[in-house]
């Protein structure tokens, strides 16, 4: 877990949960922490500074270029544009829109996206 952090006080939280790629068994060893799952939580007060673009793009060049990773991805509801958005600022791309398979403790059951980037495909990868 990273903190993003602004004048000695706490805005928001990154995380990255390091995962083995989905492999056949003979090639089960070549896929181990090869991937990443990416969250973040901004306190909405700092939302539309740019805050969370520069913190999710640093830990997407440590993923890449420290960790060696291959894959990114994240999640979000639907209805969250801001994330999304945020997905698609870094360079993410959509791969998949489910249909309310994501369950809110609000709302009930949610549309979802996914999004990913490979290392190659990353601007500051290089």
């Amino acid at each position: 877990m990273l903190i993003v952090e602004l004048d000695g006080r706490v805005i928001g939280d990154l995380t990255l949960k390091v995962q083995d790629g989905w492999a056949q068994e003979e090639v089960a060893d070549q896929a181990e922490s090869v991937q990443g799952e990416l969250g973040w939580t901004l306190d909405p007060s700092y939302g539309g500074k740019g805050y969370a673009t520069e913190a999710v793009r640093a830990l997407i060049e440590i993923s890449f270029k420290s960790l060696g990773l291959r894959r990114l991805h994240a999640d979000c509801f639907y209805d969250n544009e801001s994330s999304w958005r945020l997905m698609e600022r870094v360079g993410m791309r959509r791969e998949q829109h489910t249909v309310r398979d994501s369950l809110h403790r609000t709302k009930g059951w949610l549309d979802g996206l996914s999004y990913a980037l490979l290392a190659e495909e990353c601007p500051a990868h290089e």
